[in-house]
């Protein structure tokens, strides 16, 4: 199932310049999602990280994925109306930069879920290649 803009705004609070997911392309709730981000230069923080190379920022594509993550917890029904906050990151390693023109294809997988909290395993990619892993910890409020 997928989710469009205009759906993702629905279910979490982010909006521009911090909304960082284009699409989900796919997701079960309360288990995984899958969403993508189509990485451009016209982004603001690309005047500053880096002018002569631009580089997507790392805590971005941890966002990105926590996004996704939050699409996962927040369309099970019991869910609804509350808000996934980033309550932790861990291990997280990035093993390639992401640069303008390429699409982030991002997935989070719930491995723990209780009443106020979710833990869930993330992976960014591009072009099938991953570029980010981290293990991300969410408190529903």
């Amino acid at each position: 199932m997928t989710l469009s803009s205009e759906q993702i705004r629905d279910i979490i609070p982010h909006r521009y310049p911090f909304l960082l997911i284009d699409r989900v392309t796919d997701y079960e709730s309360g288990k995984w999602a899958q969403a993508i981000k189509c990485v451009t230069v016209n982004e603001p923080h690309f005047s500053g990280h880096f002018p002569e190379r631009s580089v997507m920022p790392g805590v971005l594509i941890v966002e990105a994925l926590a996004q996704t993550g939050a699409i996962a917890l927040l369309t099970e029904p019991e869910s609804s109306g509350r808000l996934a906050m980033l309550a932790g990151i861990k291990n997280a390693k990035f093993s390639k930069p992401v640069i303008p023109g390429d699409v982030l294809e991002l997935e989070c997988r719930v491995t723990r879920r209780l009443a106020s909290f979710g833990i869930a395993e993330a992976t960014a990619k591009v072009g099938g290649e991953t570029v980010c892993t981290a293990e991300i910890t969410f408190a529903l409020t």
